[in-house]
């Protein structure tokens, strides 16, 4: 068990440092809100790799296909997928500022049913995600998520 808090606390303060690290709030308040729904399957063997699809929504009506690729290195082994996936994005102007890559830091241990929750950030966008899904995923893994327009 120590190995897996040290793991989280390691993420922690990745997470800490690229908050630290991200720009002042733009002169526009950013008030759009936006959700994205989305599914997403993986893979890792000291190199992370994930890829999936997804819907981003805003509350102003628009809506965008996307497509999410996530991939990282560090000590991780395990297959795993993510059905019905949730992400809620703030500090957005518009539906375009969601696209791009989010820097992420991830902890994980779980075998068969498991569930995920991660917050990511881009400049002064950020996202939450949620998730459930199966797999086996053991280790420490940082790298990026990337939102892009479906083709």
């Amino acid at each position: 068990m120590t190995a897996i808090k040290t793991a989280f606390a390691s993420v922690g303060l990745a997470l800490a440092i690229a908050a630290a690290a991200a720009p002042q709030a733009q002169a526009a308040e950013a008030n759009l809100d936006c959700t994205m729904r989305f599914s997403l399957t993986g893979w890792s063997a000291i190199y992370k790799h994930a890829e999936g699809r997804g819907v981003v929504t805003c509350e102003n009506g628009q809506s965008m296909n996307v497509e999410i690729s996530a991939k990282g290195a560090g000590l991780t082994v395990g297959k795993a997928h993510i059905d019905d996936g949730k992400g809620e994005f703030t500090d957005v102007h518009k539906i375009s500022d969601v696209l791009g890559t989010y820097a992420q830091g991830e902890a994980t241990a779980a075998a068969g049913k498991s569930a995920t929750a991660q917050v990511l950030t881009k400049g002064t966008v950020s996202l939450a995600l949620a998730g459930t899904g199966e797999g086996v995923n053991l280790g420490i893994s940082f790298g990026g998520f990337t939102i892009s327009k479906a083709k």
